[in-house]
């Protein structure tokens, strides 16, 4: 069992080297005005250099100048993510390419400390709506092929939390535990699709940590905690039934929501930093310790999206698609040691040594990763 300075070391080794490997690089196409859109984040403001662009590709270029980790969001209607930076640590620049398809009202936030609404301003796109599926043929091909993907993910995310939902309804605890990660491997192979349906996000699959931002605690990890620490609740049949309503929902959105090519290459990357700020350090499944089978659900997630855009990448970028291919198989193969049973093992049944060659593996994916949205968008 790994110790809390080396756990704190760890996240901070791997956030700074995922993050930090997205910055920097050739500079990519941008919708309407030109180039990159400079965004200036600190601990009480979001300076956007530019509040407008052309529909197309748009580029932000977003510098944490603050002495908080920040994110950095583009919404549609509705609080509906169509881009997102996460974990941009103070002094890291971060790169965001968002393909924007229709003209209209838009908004930009900072989120200084990630929590909260953010730090929100007016972004107006302009410009007849133009679609790059609609012109380059591998590029539809890869968004229907990964909307498939999402499609099958969603089917099975539904069957198995309702399976999980009518164990913890019925008391039947240990039906439930063995349910609770197998149900969550569909929801983290999908999580940057999911995640960008407004408030759902946390209803479903956030932490304990909610609480601190005013939101209620619900969902799997509510469920988590009653199972593996506290005992059942008198309310978490109601939790229960909650969480299947609100999955309900975001399989419903899922399967209907239109997907870019760029928001495929997002996503990949997406996924990447969440195991590097998250499961590599054992936080997100904490009461259970079943981390692993999110990480690899992260890592399948990945290698979909890219396994969807792989004719566009190898057409545009064939050396990149090497390095990934490469990096990815040397870290399934770490992943399929921990294998144990049907599962993996718990999150603290690794060794030290394990935890590290793990976060080295992530460190050396993410490059890579984070220079799919730019082939993409040559």
């Amino acid at each position: 069992m790994f110790t809390a300075p080396l756990r704190a070391t760890l996240v901070a080794a791997a956030s700074l080297s995922v993050l930090a490997a997205c910055g920097g690089g050739s500079t990519p196409a941008a919708g309407g005005d030109g180039g990159p859109i400079a965004v200036e984040a600190a601990d009480d403001a979001c300076k956007v250099a530019r509040t407008s662009a052309g529909t197309g590709n748009v580029t932000f270029e977003i510098t944490n100048k603050g002495s908080k980790v920040t994110e950095f969001y583009l919404y549609a209607e509705g609080d509906r993510i169509l881009g997102e930076v996460e974990n941009v640590g103070p002094g890291l620049t971060r790169r965001l390419i968002v393909e924007v398809t229709d003209a209209g009202k838009l908004q930009t936030a900072c989120k200084p400390g990630m929590v909260g609404d953010g730090i929100r301003g007016d972004f107006t796109v302009t410009g007849e709506g133009r679609k790059s599926v609609d012109t380059d043929t591998k590029l539809a091909d890869a968004t229907k092929e990964y909307q498939r993907y999402v499609n099958s993910q969603a089917d099975s995310l539904l069957v198995k939390t309702t399976e999980f939902v009518d164990a913890v309804k019925a008391g039947k605890v240990e039906d439930a535990k063995a349910l609770f990660p197998v149900a969550r491997l569909y929801w983290e192979r999908i999580e940057p699709v999911a995640e960008s349906f407004g408030d759902l996000d946390p209803k479903i699959d956030g932490r304990e940590d909610v609480i601190e931002e005013g939101l209620e605690f619900t969902g799997y990890h509510r469920l988590e905690k009653d199972l593996w620490e506290t005992g059942l609740q008198a309310d978490s049949p109601a939790i229960a039934d909650r969480l299947l309503t609100d999955v309900k929902e975001i399989v419903t959105k899922a399967k209907t929501v239109e997907l870019t090519p760029l928001q495929l290459a997002n996503g990949a990357k997406e996924l990447l930093d969440e195991v590097a700020t998250g499961k590599i350090t054992g936080e997100e499944d904490r009461y259970s310790h079943t981390d692993l089978w999110d990480f690899r659900a992260n890592v399948d997630g990945s290698q979909a999206a890219v396994a969807a855009l792989r004719p566009v990448i190898q057409e545009k970028d064939a050396a990149l698609l090497t390095v990934l291919d490469e990096k990815f198989k040397a870290l399934d193969d770490l992943l399929e040691k921990q294998r144990k049973g049907d599962g993996f093992k718990l999150y603290t049944e690794l060794t030290e040594p394990e935890v590290k060659d793990l976060a080295a593996a992530v460190d050396a994916l993410g490059e890579p990763v984070s220079k799919v949205p730019e082939a993409v968008a040559k």
